[in-house]
């Protein structure tokens, strides 16, 4: 698939490069293109730069949080819902803590560190299921809920607004986390449906209603602030919440014995093995994204849908963040090389941006994470997971652009 996109980016670029020679005379769009290539080569080195740091980073505290029983004390809180939500695990089966260590580090916003965390839990519920290439119903339950990327502190994503040079790379927070809500209500309620959940079960409501309570007065408490007010808030809460975690998981280490700077430089050390296998990936996607920038070719496209869209009578200024949209869940990568692509052409801080960095960071690459966790384990039939992680993508990029006109409209 990524091989598939990859080509085709290239070659849809060399497409419009010679129509625009051949046909407009427009011989300078191959210098466009080469300089594209180089001068993206050199801005994914330099996010790697900032990427090495920050996945290290979190890492880090992840690994003294795990250490000091936090992890632990999530997975014995959340244990009483996944079991009434797979009721195929047994109680206290090490699946359990997997999926809470893999949901962690996606609400963490470190979406590579929690791949092979995944990889883990995945293998373990392989163990529970008696078919050896059917998907059974706690792996799709957990794939789609992995799917839907609910993630409670996007760093990666403050991380590129940074390194853009956004002046407060914390301002899309509550658009992501209202937005990933909103994917991941869907997520679970399309597989409530299809494997017939009883979401009414005591136990059940009694983690979801006090959610939606809480979702509900805090989303009421939102309407009444401007668009100035919210995006203050969304900063205040978002530095807030991160440096919070930070203090939570250093004082839980040292009130628990655990050597807490020993801890964070073991999962370091883990964090740099992770980052410096991307470097070729973002190079590779960065330059193809480039090019297909330069040769005219997604500006094409953006502007076929902008007309369809007025043609509709709405505002056109999401267009430009749909590449990001509609990449996502075919591959992560190209949706981050759009992201950067389209903070550095629009503007950090142009709505555009600020929309693909709250559509990168509420919705998950589906198909990839489906080809390389079912593949893991040898599943072939994948049933109703495709359909329930598509509804909660669709959900995730609606929900991201409703709450992107709400807070920067």
């Amino acid at each position: 698939m990524l091989n598939g996109l990859w080509l085709g980016f290239f070659l849809t670029s060399a497409a419009c490069a010679l129509w625009r020679w051949l046909v407009g005379g427009e011989a300078a769009v191959f210098a466009a293109m080469v300089e594209a290539l180089f001068a993206m080569a050199r801005l994914a080195v330099e996010v790697m730069v900032l990427l090495f740091g920050t996945l290290t980073l979190w890492l880090g505290f992840l690994r003294i949080a795990e250490q000091a029983g936090l992890v632990a004390w999530l997975a014995r809180l959340l244990g009483p819902l996944l079991c009434r939500l797979m009721p195929q695990v047994p109680p206290g089966h090490p699946a359990l803590g997997l999926i809470t260590l893999n949901f962690a580090a996606n609400a963490l916003g470190l979406d590579n560190a929690a791949t092979p965390i995944g990889l883990k839990a995945m293998r373990s519920l392989q163990e529970l299921n008696p078919s050896t290439t059917v998907a059974s119903n706690a792996q799709i339950l957990f794939l789609v809920l992995n799917a839907s990327a609910l993630t409670l502190l996007p760093v990666s994503i403050f991380m590129y607004r940074a390194q853009q040079g956004a002046p407060d790379p914390t301002m899309v927070f509550l658009p992501i986390l209202l937005a990933n809500a909103a994917g991941t209500l869907a997520a679970l309620l399309a597989v409530a449906y299809a494997q017939r959940l009883r979401l009414w079960d005591p136990v059940v409501l009694a983690y979801l209603v006090p959610g939606a309570l809480l979702m509900g007065g805090f989303i009421a408490l939102l309407a009444g602030l401007s668009a100035t007010a919210l995006a203050a808030l969304s900063s205040l809460l978002g530095n807030l919440t991160m440096f919070g975690l930070v203090i939570l998981f250093v004082v839980a280490g040292a009130l628990r014995r655990v050597p807490v700077y020993e801890s964070f430089v073991e999962g370091a050390k883990e964090g740099f093995d992770v980052a410096k296998s991307l470097l070729p990936y973002l190079v590779a996607m960065l330059c193809a994204v480039g090019v297909l920038r330069a040769s005219g070719a997604l500006e094409l496209v953006l502007d076929g849908l902008r007309w369809l869209v007025g043609l509709a009578g709405w505002d056109t200024r999401f267009v430009d963040a749909m590449p990001t949209a509609l990449v996502k869940p075919f591959s992560g990568s190209a949706a981050r090389a759009l992201l950067i692509e389209t903070m550095k052409t629009e503007g950090v801080d142009s709505f555009a941006a600020l929309l693909a960095a709250t559509v990168q960071g509420s919705t998950e690459t589906t198909f990839y994470v489906l080809a390389v966790y079912f593949g893991a384990v040898g599943i072939q039939r994948a049933r109703h997971t495709v359909a329930c992680a598509v509804i909660a993508d669709v959900a995730g990029i609606l929900a991201s652009i409703g709450v992107c006109y709400w807070f920067f409209g």
